[in-house]
Order: C-alpha cells, then structure tokens, then sequence
C-alpha cells in the first residue's frame, strides 16, 4: 500500500512568511548592502521573487519601505539594550556592555557599521522622513543612556550618557575598518570613561 499520500499530509508545513515580511527581509539585506539610494524597487522585486503590483501593495513608496526599514533597525537597538542589561545588574557596567554589544555586531560579516547613521548621511534633507525617523531613533539613544547614567554615581550623567554616546558612534564608524581589536579599545575606553565619571573627586 502506497502510504505517501498520508504521509505528506502528516509532514507539518514550514510557514512562509507574509508579503510585507518577505519584501521587508529582502529589503533589509539589500539595504544594509549597498545603501538605500543605490538600491531600487525594481531590484527589490527581483532579489524577493515578487510582483510589482505586490510590492506596491504593502509598500505605496520607497520612502515608505525606507521608513520601515529604519524602524527595523531602531528596534535591533532596544535588543542590544536588552543584551546589555542581562549581561549586568548595575547602570555603570551595563553603559560598557552596550559598547561591548555593539562592537560585536559591527564586527559581524557585512556590517557597515550603523544603518540609520548611513540612511542619516544619505538624506541630508531635514524633511525627508527617512532623515526624521534617524533622526528620532538618535535622540531616542541619547534618552535612553542618559536615563541608563542617571542611575550611576556619576555627579554628571548627561556627560557621562554623552561620551558613552560618541564611543558608540566612534565604534559604528570605524569598527569595521579596525576590527576585533578596535572594539576591544572602545569597550576599554568606556571602561575609562565611567570609572572616571563615577569616582568622586579629591
């Protein structure tokens, strides 16, 4: 008896993610490759395997599939907090672990560094929403380490938040260019900087 039939009906069927996903993932990928002005729709629609009239539904735009992109990677930031808060139970050290945390991403196959700094670079424009919603994710960072120093002893958090805030920028710049190394300097230096900011003054 031929028992194949039944026997595919068992076999659980792997999900496919939906349209928007599927072009967003592509996106992503092509994005963070290239650069969002070098990459088109219609090379998005090819790269997924989509039609045009299918992309034009979930998307209406590029700017609006750049927009949703950037908030993507906004939100691969709140992971990098939630690393480095699992990571330690004090602000101080966990301020060294978000550098820590970033200079293993930026060390990852394919980084180039910060997508939303790049977006950022890439629309100067101030109205253009793609430099909106960088710009908005930046101050969002600052909000966060400054609400992260504030728990410190750190006579100054806005300071302390702030030179954290440009070893991470320094490290999305250059992290790829200096490598496993350079990310050790810049966890070492933020080491530094909170040990300096926290210890009371003589």
């Amino acid at each position: 008896m031929d028992h194949s039939v039944r026997y595919d009906r068992l076999m659980p069927r792997k999900p496919m993610p939906d349209a928007r996903e599927r072009i967003l993932e592509t996106a992503t990928r092509l994005f963070n490759r290239y650069g969002v002005h070098a990459v088109g729709m219609q090379q998005i629609i090819d790269e997924c395997g989509c039609g045009k009239n299918l992309l034009y539904s979930q998307f209406t735009s590029k700017d609006e599939l750049v927009v949703a992109y950037l908030r993507r990677c906004s939100g691969d930031w709140d992971d990098i907090v939630a690393d480095a808060k699992a990571a330690a139970s004090d602000a101080g050290p966990q301020l060294v672990e978000l550098v820590r945390e970033v200079g293993v991403r930026v060390n990852e196959p394919g980084s180039r560094g910060c997508p939303l700094r790049t977006t950022f670079a890439e629309f100067p424009e101030r109205e253009h929403p793609a430099h909106q919603v960088s710009l908005d994710h930046f101050v969002r960072v600052r909000t966060q380490l400054r609400e992260l120093a504030g728990e410190t002893s750190a006579p100054d958090p806005e300071r302390l938040a702030d030179r954290i805030m440009f070893i991470i920028d320094g490290l999305y710049t250059n992290g790829p260019i200096f490598g496993a190394e350079g990310a050790k300097t810049a966890v070492a230096f933020a080491e530094d900087v909170v040990r300096t900011e926290t210890t009371p003054a003589r």
